[in-house]
């Protein structure tokens, strides 16, 4: 039995249901298809974030899924609205973040017969990019389905959602939304004990153990941490594993499995123990990495496709990673232990891996060693698909983990200003910065109206060029006249000037440091554009 009907339409039950389980934020734009879904939001007391491009929306909401640990969403019209927000679906779908998208759709969709915002399979175009994609059939199943979608962020591998309700749907009046979640997480998976006790004499018996860390282990840091220690394992993190082990442990690598020459170094090692890394091409950039002839390989991972695809692992763990290493940890205990590696050979290669990042991109580690002078030890950093973050992001170390974001497997440009502004809103007054190139900057650049309406605190560091640096040296080494490589950009100072944003030039690096760190205090956000000349200045 459906019950009565409150009333109150769906689309105001919507944002009522989602402020009772937790949401405090929605991004997104008002239209005319998705209107109903603002009718309870002040109401219901969550903020919403007026963005400037659903594109941007999709992006905040990933930046403050990113930092706060809770579900970004955000509320899109149909059609343009969802094609718009599908680029950062995709990234969040890469770089697994909680965003859940709800827009809204037309009733019989895909009939063609020239309807405002129609388009042939709204719903199918969602799901290339979401890890679901579900139209509402009823205001019960809508309902089923955003306790759903919270329940999946929590309990496994979090991906994004997209649920979309036609318009005739939200404007009608609905039932009250279930005082409790339809679904609820599941307890984090343990992992089992034979596996465990399996992989502690795998490790314990290791001459050389190596341990690889990945974003899936997050919130496993403190156990990582002891781990390492309690093997004397060499560790290296991926990129989005950054702080997971602490960068002034003896034996820890860095970031650096895409340094060609770690090749070896990997290969060296005769058991290998890999916790929540896909270890995918954007880690490595290069063919998978080989291991050691006769090496042990253990996988850690709450994603079983992620071991099911992989024919190197000798013993594949499916289980929480916390829980899974405080229990090999306990494994270990009175375990004779054979680790052979010495900091020497980790303190070497350190050394020649920045020197070799400091070959290829002249001007940029001297800026990063001053940023991290004057940033405090928990900002936040959010960074584009440019030069600088390419750099700094293998050697830059993390105290912590989940402290810098990038876009890391879909490798969409624009996402830094968006995001960071998205994190910023979530963390209040911890420093938030956002890393740009000039040209990946203007994909989103109109989202610095959002941050100057909002009053957010944001330095921005704009790594200009005038150039795709990037692209243009690739082209030189596959032996390709750069072409259309080289754009005439705006006055960054006089656009800054005119969103009403704070900006500044800085000259050399002392000014750098000084400009940065008022921009850590401004009222506003600040442009800081940069160049690699400043290093010499």
């Amino acid at each position: 039995m459906t019950e009565q009907a409150t009333g109150r339409p769906l689309g105001a039950q919507l944002s009522h249901m989602l402020r009772a389980r937790g949401v405090e934020v929605i991004f997104g734009i008002p239209g005319v298809h998705n209107q109903e879904m603002y009718r309870g939001i002040e109401e219901a007391g969550i903020t919403h974030v007026l963005t400037r491009h659903e594109q941007g929306a999709g992006f905040m909401a990933d930046g403050y899924a990113r930092a706060t640990g809770r579900p970004g969403v955000c509320y899109i019209i149909t059609g343009p609205g969802l094609c718009n927000i599908m680029t950062p679906l995709g990234q969040a779908y890469s770089d697994s973040v909680s965003v859940l998208a709800i827009s809204s759709c037309l009733p019989q969709g895909g009939t063609d017969d020239g309807r405002l915002h129609e388009m042939l399979d709204q719903r199918g175009a969602g799901a290339a990019v979401c890890d679901w994609s579900h139209e509402a059939t009823s205001p019960e199943d809508a309902y089923v389905r955003i306790d759903q979608a919270l329940a999946e962020f929590q309990d496994r591998r979090p991906r994004p959602k997209h649920l979309q309700v036609p318009i005739p749907m939200l404007e009608a009046a609905a039932p009250e939304f279930p005082a409790e979640p339809a679904q609820k997480p599941k307890p984090r998976l343990a992992p089992s004990a034979g596996q465990i006790k399996e992989a502690a004499a795998l490790l314990a018996g290791a001459r050389r153990p190596l341990v690889v860390v990945g974003g899936g282990a997050r919130g496993a840091s403190a156990e990582a941490r002891t781990l390492v220690s309690t093997l004397r394992a060499a560790s290296l993190a991926s990129y989005a594993g950054r702080g997971v082990i602490d960068p002034g442990d003896p034996l820890h690598l860095g970031s650096v499995l895409a340094r060609p020459d770690s090749a070896a170094l990997i290969a060296s090692s005769d058991c290998v123990l890999i916790v929540g890394s896909v270890l995918a091409e954007v880690d490595i950039w290069r063919d998978i990495p080989g291991f050691g002839e006769g090496a042990k390989v253990i996988r850690i991972d709450i994603d079983p496709t992620v071991l099911a695809r992989d024919p190197r692992v000798d013993l594949a763990i499916r289980a929480d990673a916390k829980l899974a290493l405080a229990a090999l940890i306990d494994a270990l205990k009175g375990k004779e232990l054979n680790s052979s590696w010495a900091a020497s050979e980790a303190q070497e290669a350190r050394r020649r891996w920045r020197a070799q990042v400091e070959a290829e991109r002249p001007g940029i580690l001297p800026v990063a060693d001053a940023m991290r002078e004057v940033l405090p030890e928990d900002a936040l950093i959010y960074s584009d698909m440019t030069q600088f973050a390419y750099a700094a992001k293998e050697v830059y170390p993390l105290m912590h983990p989940g402290l810098w974001h990038h876009p890391y497997g879909f490798g969409t440009l624009g996402y830094a200003l968006p995001a960071a502004i998205g994190g910023k809103i979530g963390v209040g007054s911890r420093a938030v910065i956002a890393i740009a190139g000039d040209y990946g900057f203007q994909y989103t650049i109109q989202e610095l109206g959002v941050a100057v309406e909002l009053g957010l605190t944001l330095p921005i560091l704009l790594w200009d060029n005038g150039k795709l640096g990037e692209i243009e040296a690739s082209m030189v080494r596959a032996q390709i006249a750069p072409n259309a490589v080289i754009q005439r950009n705006p006055d960054f100072i006089k656009l800054a000037e005119a969103y009403g944003a704070c900006s500044a030039q800085p000259s050399n690096l002392a000014e750098f440091k000084r400009d940065l760190a008022a921009a850590l205090k401004a009222d506003g956000p600040t442009i800081l554009r940069v160049t690699s000349e400043i290093s010499l200045g």
